[in-house]
């Protein structure tokens, strides 16, 4: 064991030790200057696609398509069964579950089940008691929408 009773030697060394740290810390900063690899950053490009007949964004042309359909009327999917036609596919297979009768959202506090999930979150209020919809002419709230109110003309509605 060596024996350091000298004040020049406890000086080299912190100096060492110094010299040690201001080297770490140089191949540090080297490293973080270093340019990032393109396989190590995360891109996140997000690209929306304006509808040119209104001021509707989506988040894809397919989407933005389809939705331009609504504009010009058109329907490419029809049901084999009543004839009656849609802009969407999935549309089209939501109304197809009217003639086979299948319900697959399934409430899980009472035994009734539907054919379109919209519908029971809808029902699920009738268990919460949830009233998000405000008439923004008396502050009355509704479970629905469309539920109607006697001081509005049922153009002012807001969510709560």
């Amino acid at each position: 064991m060596m024996n350091r009773s000298s004040e020049a030697d406890d000086t080299h060394c912190s100096m060492a030790v110094n010299a040690d740290i201001d080297m770490m810390v140089k191949e540090e900063i080297e490293v973080h200057e270093q340019p990032l690899l393109s396989k190590d950053v995360e891109v996140s490009v997000k690209q929306e696609w304006e509808c040119n007949q209104c001021d509707t964004f989506s988040p894809s042309n397919g989407i933005l398509l389809r939705h331009q359909r609504t504009h010009s009327g058109e329907k490419l999917y029809q049901c084999k069964q009543c004839d009656i036609a849609f802009s969407g596919k999935d549309h089209l297979i939501l109304h197809q579950m009217t003639h086979s009768g299948e319900k697959p959202y399934k409430c899980t506090q009472c035994d009734k089940a539907f054919s379109k999930k919209s519908i029971l979150i809808n029902h699920h209020r009738t268990h919460t008691g949830e009233k998000p919809y405000e008439c923004n002419q008396c502050d009355k709230t509704f479970s629905l929408k469309g539920d109607t109110c006697k001081t509005s003309d049922n153009t002012q509605w807001g969510e709560t």
